[in-house]
């Protein structure tokens, strides 16, 4: 064989040598591109997809080429931790960015979890190196940290693999003889839990309960207790919320069952608060189910067991609810004062308290009670003018046909004009909440007014007037306020006090709705000559128009007051001109005025005088 014939293609094993090192620098290179942009500050411009990619294609085409030797290994080991490293320091520096809420920034945080998982991969990939204690648990605390990233970025799908990796590395024999070490049984704990919230996500919820009941051999301190009856609440919460579901609430009591038994298992009181809270959660689960005696049983316990200086508000509450539940109002009514005296509960949970009891009791009974607590809570200094309007509007109810309106609205005015109630609502601060009481008690009056209830009307009107500001501003709506008094007062028969409002509201904004209710009440007074007067006052004003003295006739006319209707009928003829538009036309009025005249003797020159000119 001649030299020239002998091949010069290197040995398979040569070749395979020189491809791992390749794809190593080329690994490394990328890193070391990823190292210069985390250690320099601008770095808004880094293309950390590109980066991610190669350093994905070539750990794909390293990954076919195994096994390693040792020493290969071991820089494989070393350029992982770079790469991890080079991900924290990025994060960190761009910590601004990824918390905004722009494309670039969930673009970055995006790369920077393909980046730590490619980091966990070339650690996997490396397994054991001379030298590194313990390889299979720290690269499975590498897959766990990058699994709790993609959760948070709601790649559920990548977050389970992560975690399945981690338990596989955490459970093969390498780790086996170190699982004993309270950091791995901890770490395994953790990664059950990470993967049980995300099988939950992923509507698995059988793989998560599995997983928490599995978890259950892995607990060895109260710590670790705490952890694992958090994840059970965690998930009877998150179904406590699907109210409509009764196999929902059954499966959440089970799991809170199970959170209130681990915590019951730690004898030294440290999970103390968390057995506390469990049991409020399964309280509500109780109440939801309305299983009112259940929910008495919960609070009765929680009263023994927690300071009574710091109970949860929540307690109260749940008790109102379920003695209403059963029935009871005397007990809810306890329950309520109770709260009143304490002054730890916040006033929007107390208000919740007060709307309950209110729509289970309802009537001039529960319309009183809630007076009677509204006010007593005022004596806590810290009501505000929104919670005034709400039990204003819930004791109000929704309409006068409702039993007992009128008994709520007797008790809505009491409250509402009680002095204290009234300071809440002043200055500008409060505007908005000022506004809506007044609408309250506006609509409410209104609704009496339409069912001719005038004096529930006009006592809702005059408490309405409290919450509108002696100002400028409010000077139209005060004149609205008291000309609707005036109409209240008129359809009581009580003329002097009508009188009285249409004259403070012609102070205000003098129009020609205040001249003609003027008229109406010299009408029903027999006073025709004033009212006579005020048919041509009425012209007068600003916004006249010739329909209110056509109205006045017909007034006139319905009361019998013959002078009024032809004074009225005779000054709409003086507003007829050619091309004119008026409310009816010339001869229907003269027509009306003869037939008024010839009722009464001594007018014949005048019913003369209108026929001629019908006639023209």
């Amino acid at each position: 064989m001649r030299i020239a014939e002998i091949s010069s293609s290197p040995s398979p094993s040569t070749q395979h040598q020189q491809d791992s090192q390749l794809l190593l620098s080329q690994i490394e290179s990328s890193i070391k591109q990823l190292e210069h942009f985390s250690s320099t500050l601008n770095n808004t411009n880094t293309n950390t997809n590109t980066i991610s990619s190669n350093l994905r294609q070539s750990l794909t085409h390293l990954s076919q080429l195994g096994p390693f030797s040792s020493e290969f290994n071991l820089h494989l080991w070393k350029l992982s931790y770079r790469l991890w490293n080079s991900c924290v320091d990025f994060s960190n520096l761009n910590s601004k960015l990824r918390s905004s809420s722009s494309p670039s920034a969930a673009a970055l945080s995006l790369d920077l979890a393909k980046l730590r998982h490619i980091a966990a991969d070339i650690l996997s990939l490396a397994g054991n190196a001379s030298g590194v204690p313990s390889p299979s648990i720290k690269s499975a605390s590498f897959y766990y940290k990058t699994g709790l990233i993609w959760h948070d970025l709601r790649r559920f799908d990548l977050a389970s693999s992560c975690f399945e990796k981690a338990t596989d590395l955490l459970s093969n024999s390498n780790a086996a003889a170190a699982i004993s070490a309270d950091d791995a049984t901890k770490l395994l704990l953790d990664v059950n839990l990470a993967r049980s919230r995300t099988a939950w996500e992923l509507s698995d919820r059988n793989l998560a309960v599995a997983l928490l009941s599995r978890s259950k051999t892995l607990l060895l301190c109260s710590d670790h207790y705490g952890s694992l009856a958090n994840q059970y609440l965690a998930f009877g919460k998150s179904l406590l919320s699907k109210k409509n579901e009764s196999e929902s609430l059954s499966e959440a009591l089970k799991l809170m069952k199970e959170a209130l038994d681990l915590c019951e298992k730690v004898g030294d009181g440290n999970l103390r608060e968390l057995r506390w809270k469990t049991l409020r959660f399964i309280s509500a689960v109780h109440l939801q189910k309305e299983e009112y005696e259940s929910v008495i049983k919960c609070v009765r316990v929680l009263r023994q067991s927690e300071d009574e200086k710091k109970q949860h508000p929540s307690l109260p509450v749940m008790a109102v609810k379920a003695w209403l539940g059963l029935r009871r109002f005397g007990e809810a009514e306890k329950e309520l004062r109770g709260m009143v005296v304490n002054t730890g509960i916040p006033e929007g949970v107390w208000l919740s308290a007060v709307e309950a009891y209110f729509d289970a009791a309802g009537g001039s009974a529960g319309a009183e009670t809630a007076k009677g607590l509204f006010l007593g809570l005022m004596g806590r200094c810290h009501v505000s003018a929104g919670a005034a309007v709400r039990v204003a509007h819930r004791v109000v109810g929704d309409g006068v046909e409702s039993e007992g309106s009128k008994v709520r609205a007797k008790v809505v005015a009491e409250l509402v004009s009680d002095d204290r109630v009234v300071a809440l609502f002043a200055g500008e601060a409060v505007a908005k909440e000022r506004m809506a009481m007044h609408a309250v008690l506006w609509n409410c009056a209104a609704d009496f007014f339409r069912s001719k209830d005038y004096g529930t009307s006009a006592e809702m009107f005059e408490k309405s007037m409290l919450y509108i500001p002696y100002d400028i501003e409010s000077k139209i709506l005060r004149a609205k306020g008291f000309r609707v008094l005036c109409l209240c007062h008129l359809g009581l028969s009580q003329l002097d006090r009508a009188l009285e409002y249409i004259n403070e509201a012609e102070k205000l904004e003098p129009n020609i709705a205040c001249a003609f209710l003027k008229f109406k009440i010299y009408l029903q007074r027999n006073d025709h000559d004033c009212a006579i007067s005020q048919i041509q006052a009425m012209t007068t004003c600003l916004d006249f128009t010739t329909d209110f003295v056509s109205l006045s006739a017909h007034e006139a006319v319905a009361c019998r007051a013959l002078p009024v209707a032809v004074a009225a009928l005779s000054n709409l003829l003086n507003f007829y001109t050619p091309g004119k538009s008026m409310p009816t036309t010339e001869i229907v009025v003269l027509r009306t005025l003869v037939t008024i005249l010839t009722q009464q003797p001594g007018n014949e020159l005048e019913v003369v005088k209108f026929i001629k000119r019908a006639h023209n």
